[in-house]
């Protein structure tokens, strides 16, 4: 079988991408890429003046390259009614979301609105983004709304529904792995939800062990010990190929999950891969939306 690279994407002149965190790490890589070949790039970020630097660099790299910025903060509810405003007034149709940003292990906090805030910012801002920039995807064919998990979603991952927001006790690892977990339920039900419209496709992603910035949490023996592994993790280039892969290539379908092809799925290329039994159970997935709408307020276009 070959190996999918950045080689294999097709000519994406014409689409929108919007990318969230795309000031670094993961993020850029996605955004540059399909800079690089041809979309208009909204680079969604926390900080104007770190996107503006970002924004810079693909333009440096790639002149003519289509990249503009929007102001976005996951971890605020109102961030996030402000940022799907000015993006559905900017832009009359988007192919691809690319929910990528994310906050790993830090210690105990919470969002603007009161939420643990790895699940706050990693799931219920991207499901709130999402949902209120659906009806600018739906009308558009082959639209694809890409949501990047983590290989923690195995690791001490469950859905605390009785204790949300970890305010009877404080896991980083646990909460990390609740909120890449709930980002693959969302996936999935959202795939469901999608499928008797045919236009718009939900695909789930992950970057195996990257050496990007999103360690920059770990507890000091942790990062340690991470600090040896270094010359075997993956460049962020490399981690961010599942991301464009799901995002571009004609043969991804809705509801797959593509990850790194080699042992363990922490490096290599991009190829469809299997969640865990957790994650597809449908029960769960449909109490975490219900849930998810509650806290949001957020509902979706198509029921």
């Amino acid at each position: 079988m070959s190996r999918w690279t950045a080689a294999d994407i097709p000519n994406q002149s014409g689409r929108t991408a919007i990318v969230t965190g795309a000031n670094t790490g993961l993020g850029f890589e996605t955004a540059a890429t399909l800079a690089a070949r041809g979309a208009r790039v909204v680079l969604a970020v926390r900080s104007l003046d770190k996107g503006k630097q970002a924004a810079a660099r693909i333009s440096q790299d790639n002149p003519g390259a289509e990249v503009e910025l929007q102001e976005l903060d996951l971890g605020s509810l109102a961030s996030v009614r402000s940022a799907a405003t000015q993006l559905r007034s900017a832009y009359e149709r988007i192919d691809l979301l690319i929910n990528n940003a994310g906050v790993m292990y830090p210690p105990k906090s919470t969002t603007a609105d009161g939420f643990e805030l790895q699940f706050g910012t990693n799931h219920l801002g991207h499901f709130a983004l999402t949902g209120l920039l659906l009806e600018r995807m739906l009308p558009v064919a082959g639209s694809r709304v890409v949501t990047v998990s983590s290989v923690g979603h195995r690791i001490r991952a469950a859905i605390h529904f009785d204790d949300l927001h970890w305010e009877r006790g404080y896991s980083r690892v646990g909460a990390y792995g609740q909120s890449k977990l709930a980002n693959l339920l969302f996936t999935y039900e959202l795939q469901r939800r999608l499928a008797p419209h045919g236009t718009t496709i939900s695909v789930a992603a992950h970057p195996g062990a990257s050496n990007t910035e999103l360690t920059r949490h770990l507890p000091r023996l942790v990062a340690a010990a991470s600090a040896l592994l270094e010359p075997w993790m993956q460049s962020a280039e490399l981690g961010a190929l599942p991301s464009l892969r799901a995002a571009t290539d004609p043969d991804v379908t809705g509801g797959q999950y593509i990850g790194p092809d080699g042992v363990g799925e922490l490096r290599g290329y991009p190829r469809p891969v299997a969640s865990s039994a957790q994650s597809h159970d449908v029960e769960l997935q449909q109490r975490l939306w219900a849930i998810s709408e509650e806290l949001t307020g957020v509902g979706y276009p198509m029921g």
